[in-house]
């Protein structure tokens, strides 16, 4: 993975909260709807353009796309990751998402996605 591939994925703010959710566990497009209240047709755009760039991994559960970091994540992206994670600590935006996570994450499970 190029370095400068990374850095384009990270500089865009709806691709960053993805991968700041990502972190947290693997999740379908109709839990970044919720926490992210983003549109699904945005979240999807780029969750694609992740995917293309290998930043993202994708399973399919029925009808349903769980996403995640990949398995085998490179050096270069495990620090960024890291560092992005450690750089949205004290961002409102980002611990809101972290907080809506957590007030839905009892709803998730059994997401939709499991049911198939």
């Amino acid at each position: 993975m190029d370095i400068v591939q990374i850095y384009e994925c990270l500089c865009d703010r709806t691709r960053l909260r993805i991968l700041h959710l990502l972190a947290q566990g693997p999740l379908c497009v109709c839990h970044f709807q919720s926490v992210l209240r983003e549109p699904q047709v945005k979240i999807s755009k780029h969750l694609a353009y992740l995917r293309a760039r290998g930043m993202v991994e994708v399973e399919r559960r029925g009808t349903w796309m769980m996403y995640s970091l990949p398995a085998k994540t490179p050096p270069e992206l495990s620090a960024n990751l890291a560092c992005l994670q450690d750089c949205v600590r004290d961002e409102p935006v980002f611990r809101g998402d972290l907080a809506r996570l957590r007030k839905y994450a009892p709803t998730f499970d059994p997401c939709p996605c499991a049911k198939s």
